[in-house]
């Protein structure tokens, strides 16, 4: 279980704390607006009406007790920045922060953040992973290097066993579960054969990766 700061309730906000409760997290929401501090009332740990620019509530929150800070706000970037600047200044362990442009990012990380995420950038890419690649069913871009990709097993590879294709030295992927009427099941050694009825979940290098949903 992990101790979750969210400022900020916009629609990325919401489900970031909402998502993170359903994991067991104990999670504190804070936002300006009444109407939606009350509505993730029932939801979570706790909830807070407060504008976070202002450096006394900001210390109020006891920021240095979370595991993790989110600065979930889209629409007011100066704010945005200002309050990741205060909560590395407050002592807050590990400051995840919205951007919404490359721009943005650059700012927010020179001022404390230590990670930025583009909700609806790594959303549009994934789409574009999962949707416009051949036999590919979905897709999680971890960093710009690696990724997990779920495929449906290539033609050439069904009947066959994991050592024979020896994926890992021809391509530099491993598959790490295989996936048979929606559930995900681990790889338990080389000799597990694959057939065409499953899907097969990889990971490696993004570009290896790609090369799989096109062979035969």
């Amino acid at each position: 279980m992990r101790t979750v700061l969210i400022i900020g309730l916009g629609r990325f906000g919401k489900h970031l704390a909402l998502r993170m409760a359903e994991l067991g997290n104990e999670v504190m929401v804070v936002d300006t607006d009444e109407a939606k501090v009350e509505e993730m009332l029932p939801f979570v740990t706790r909830a807070q009406i407060g504008d976070c620019m202002n450096e006394k509530i900001l210390r109020s929150l006891g920021v240095t007790n979370f595991d993790f800070c989110f600065v979930a706000i889209g629409d007011n970037f100066q704010a945005s920045l200002e309050i990741t600047s205060q909560l590395k200044e407050l002592g807050a362990r590990y400051v995840i922060a919205k951007a919404d442009r490359t721009i943005h990012e650059k700012f927010l990380l020179r001022n404390g953040a230590d990670a930025v995420i583009h909700p609806e950038r790594d959303a549009a890419m994934r789409a574009a992973r999962a949707y416009g690649a051949r036999n590919v069913f979905d897709y999680l871009e971890l960093t710009e290097d690696f990724s997990v990709i779920e495929v449906a097993v290539p033609d050439s590879w069904a009947g066959k066993s994991i050592g024979e294709l020896r994926v890992q030295s021809k391509y530099n992927v491993n598959i790490i579960a295989c996936k048979i009427g929606g559930k995900i099941r681990p790889v338990a050694g080389a000799d597990y054969v694959l057939s065409k009825e499953q899907h097969i979940i990889i990971a490696g290098n993004a570009d290896k990766c790609a090369i799989i949903p096109e062979l035969p």
